[in-house]
């Protein structure tokens, strides 16, 4: 996970003292244990970024990193006196947009995942060290970078070598992989654990607000309690398998729990390129061929002048020839700069014709396109809109009729899920390519189908006994619910049914009890053994009264409703007192 911004820590005996000053101030400190020494951990401990099967590297594929430390201060620390603002110093400054995100990540995995109970602070501690919090809140409006922040390439040159998983559509690279955005994902890890945490209808890892809740999710990931030491290490550990990374990222976590403040964006200025080493251990400079080692010299004690030879006395002979200089050597392959790939020039359907929900539900299809250049190769990072219209009242999930979406490698652009309106009828998706100079769309036909039930009781407990010739007393009263919930405007069939069992058949009886339908004809005229309701807005469904003719025995009544809820009562019909 490394962002382009950061400065080299000091090795050597400086940076013993530092990291050992951290460490004590650290330990005295209310964070759980935070950089207690720990082996890496083992291939079975680490998260996997993506599907099970094989390891996934990890989020930043072990990327460089920052790696300043947070000031400290201590008892024996002879500081001048500070002359910070009440408000905190720069250094626990965070920028507003970028603090925002972080808490809105926290409160978001509060609601979802609350055993994780992940902190603002740890997705603030990592930020810093990915990236200098988004360069120090270069932002624009929506939380999204208005460069993208990349990583180093991914070629095995110091770092883990991953070949191009995205087609260049997050990292602009299509030979290999690069850490993206202010929390440092690489694609195929993205793919995976990408989050919309702005609400805009896209997963885009250059946005704080999305890339800070994938972030959280996946520190959260198998099941993990942050407050709990083990969980917290494997979950940094799975984002860069660097023990410093560790270190440092806990150093930050404790740093921001004794508090931290609000600054405007873009207040603070850029930190330098990253230095972390990912894990890898950086070798020492090679020492060119044919350059003598030098000596060390006491302190102190000058050196000797060399005696000049005296011309003729034969103390000199033949001149030292100068050090020859090696031939260069041959430099390491570079990466070439990724090429522009061909413009998309045609939508295709990838839909299968099930455009279909009932109303008030979420539709199972989502509209799906994909992009293509005139060869018909997918196009990546193309541009496509949707847009709802017809009279349904359906919209995208989160409300919105109209959203953009980029392609991926493979070409494809799905819309967000389809929440189905309260009124059946038609309904068409355009997927519109943006960027083409001619209009290229698509219409995708769907239809919101009638609401329905999942379930349906009887509320009322009038006794299902008449005699021949007489009316029932009371009317039958029932309730329908879809999902737990009242389930208004659904269709129900109540039909009278011959017999106690149902061998004896689903066909409407000719005989026996009936219902009798409005209108001005005589009752012989209006009987009916089956009729067509609807719930209330309540799904409440009371039917009508029902009567019966000089036909004595024992029937049965279905009643039905749109999406299968059934419920069957027994009727009997004596004969006359």
């Amino acid at each position: 996970m490394a962002a382009l911004f950061g400065r080299r820590m000091r090795r050597g005996a400086a940076s013993t003292a530092v990291a050992a000053a951290a460490m004590a101030a650290l330990s005295a400190s209310g964070a759980p244990s935070a950089v207690g020494e720990q082996p890496a951990a083992s291939a079975a401990e680490r998260p996997s970024a993506g599907a099970s099967g094989q390891e996934d590297p990890s989020v930043t594929g072990d990327s460089p990193y920052h790696t300043d430390l947070p000031p400290l201060k201590g008892p024996r620390r002879n500081d001048p006196p500070d002359e910070t603002p009440a408000t905190g110093s720069a250094e626990s400054g965070i920028p507003a947009t970028v603090l925002d995100a972080y808490r809105k990540a926290e409160a978001s995995l509060a609601a979802s995942n609350p055993r994780c109970r992940v902190p603002w602070e740890l997705l603030a501690a990592i930020g810093k060290v990915e990236s200098g919090h988004a360069r120090g809140g270069r932002l624009d409006t929506n939380g999204t970078t208005p460069s993208p922040i990349l990583g180093p390439v991914l070629n095995g040159v110091g770092f883990a070598n991953i070949s191009d998983t995205d087609g260049g559509a997050y990292d602009g690279d299509t030979l290999h992989d690069r850490a993206v955005g202010p929390m440092q994902f690489i694609p195929q890890t993205w793919e995976s654990w990408g989050r919309d945490g702005n609400g805009d209808g896209r997963r885009d890892p250059n946005n704080i607000y999305d890339a800070a809740l994938a972030a959280g999710s996946y520190l959260c990931a198998h099941d993990r309690d942050l407050t709990v030491e083990r969980d917290l290490h494997q979950a940094i550990l799975g984002y860069n398998r660097s023990q410093e990374y560790l270190r440092t990222v806990l150093h930050w976590y404790d740093y921001y729990r004794k508090g931290a403040h609000e600054v405007p964006d873009g207040s603070q200025p850029a930190p330098g390129a990253p230095t972390g080493t990912g894990g890898k251990t950086p070798s020492p400079a090679p020492v060119r061929p044919g350059t003598p080692s030098p000596s060390p010299t006491k302190p102190g004690k000058p050196t000797k002048p060399t005696k000049p030879a005296k011309p003729g006395d034969g103390s000199s002979s033949k001149p030292t020839p100068p050090p020859t200089t090696p031939p260069p050597t041959t430099p390491p392959p570079t990466t070439p700069p990724p090429t522009t790939p061909a413009p998309a020039t045609r939508l295709v359907d990838l839909g299968d014709g099930a455009l279909s929900a009932p109303a008030g539900e979420r539709f199972a299809e989502r509209p799906a396109v994909r992009a293509e250049r005139a060869d018909k190769k997918p196009a990546a990072q193309a541009k496509v809109r949707f847009t709802l219209t017809g009279e349904t009242g359906t919209t995208f999930e989160g409300g919105a009729t109209t959203v953009t979406v980029t392609t991926k490698a493979d070409g494809v652009a799905k819309a967000p899920a389809l929440l189905a309106g309260g009124k059946p009828g038609a309904l068409t998706v355009k997927a519109t390519l943006l960027g083409t100079t001619e209009p290229v769309t698509l219409g995708l036909r769907g239809e919101v189908t009638a609401p329905r039930a999942d379930k349906l009781v009887r509320t009322d407990e009038t006794e299902l006994t008449c005699e021949a010739g007489a009316t029932f007393e009371g009317r039958v009263a029932l309730t329908a619910t879809r999902d737990g919930q009242a389930a208004p405007g659904v269709a129900a069939t109540a039909t009278v049914l011959a017999g106690a069992d149902p061998a004896d058949g689903e066909k409407a009886a000719d005989q026996g009890p009936y219902f009798l339908t409005p209108g001005d004809e005589p009752a012989e005229d209006r009987r009916t053994r089956e009729l067509t309701l609807t719930t209330d807005a309540k799904g409440n469904l009371l039917l009508p009264e029902l009567h019966t003719d000089d036909t004595t025995g024992t029937f049965r009544l279905r009643v039905e409703t749109t999406g299968g809820a059934v419920v069957v009562l027994e009727l009997k019909v004596t004969d006359p007192a």
